[in-house]
């Protein structure tokens, strides 16, 4: 029997899976992890610094401590009392929403007609879509301002919207998840009696779901925090946005920080909501519009 047992036990050792031992970090991978924590932090102190001065007194403001001698919950108090952020709030909530719908239907109605219709000039038309993505808004902001001026949009939510109701980035977006539907799919839609659209909404939309919600979510938060455009086409204080409203804060006197930071910090609430809830999909979008490209 012990003849049994010792043989049975080295039968055991054998099979015991060796001990591996924790493989160590190369110098390489140490500078890259450090490389990417210093690069981290830096990107993470402003929004530090911002939630820091929203509970500092005036005085002390330019007192670079993180932690505030002592905090005050008073400038939270003055501006949701303010009437006025009521109101740049859902201005900019509706504009936001209304141009996220748009620029989410119209571009994936283009990238479609790019991706699956053949017809002349559709890589012309590509192209010069994809063109305007090489010109600095700066630069399009005085046509922009002109065509707002000729047409009577401003000093109106049709004014601050119309530059963002269709973008080139998304029919870009569109149309690469696009060439991923097979077009066995919409042969068999169009036998089935569907016409063009019906296909574009009920058999190629629900495939490229990544898309819509990346994209979506990238012009949703491109019109929240957007500053310059509503600053020119608007001087009516009703019709101001969260980023423009809270430069009333500023006057020729002093600037109130503290209310400034205030004012961004709950502007910010939005969108990191946005962003951590949805954050698998523009990740999603983006790596599989790479792999598409």
């Amino acid at each position: 029997m012990s003849d049994m047992n010792f043989k049975a036990s080295s039968a055991t050792l054998n099979k015991a899976k060796p001990y591996k031992y924790k493989k160590q970090m190369t110098p390489t991978q140490i500078i890259r992890w450090t490389v990417l924590f210093l690069g981290g932090v830096a990107m993470i102190m402003p929004i530090v610094f911002m939630m820091s001065t929203s509970f500092k007194w005036p005085h002390e403001i330019y007192n670079l401590k993180i932690i505030p001698d002592e905090p005050t919950l008073d400038n939270y108090a003055y501006v949701l009392e303010d009437g006025r952020f009521y109101k740049w709030f859902i201005n900019s909530l509706i504009i936001a929403t209304i141009t996220t719908i748009s620029a989410v239907i119209f571009d994936s109605l283009v990238g479609y007609t790019l991706c699956k219709f053949r017809f002349r000039g559709r890589m012309i038309v590509f192209v010069a879509i994809l063109s305007t993505l090489m010109i600095p808004t700066e630069m399009l902001v005085i046509p922009w301002y002109l065509m707002a001026k000729d047409f009577g949009w401003l000093n109106s939510y049709w004014g601050i919207m119309f530059p963002g109701v269709m973008t080139a980035f998304g029919t870009f977006l569109m149309k690469q998840f696009f060439e991923s539907v097979p077009d066995d799919f919409l042969e068999a839609a169009r036998i089935d009696g569907l016409n063009e659209f019906q296909i574009w909404w009920t058999v190629a939309m629900p495939l490229v779901t990544p898309a819509i919600s990346a994209l979506a979510i990238f012009v949703f938060l491109g019109n929240w925090t957007a500053f310059i455009w509503p600053l020119i086409v608007t001087n009516d204080p009703d019709l101001y946005t969260l980023p423009v409203g809270l430069t009333t804060f500023s006057v020729e006197q002093s600037v109130e920080w503290e209310l400034i930071m205030t004012g961004a910090a709950l502007a910010t609430i939005p969108t990191l909501i946005v962003f951590l809830v949805f954050q698998r999909y523009i990740i999603r979008g983006v790596v599989m519009t790479g792999l598409k490209g």
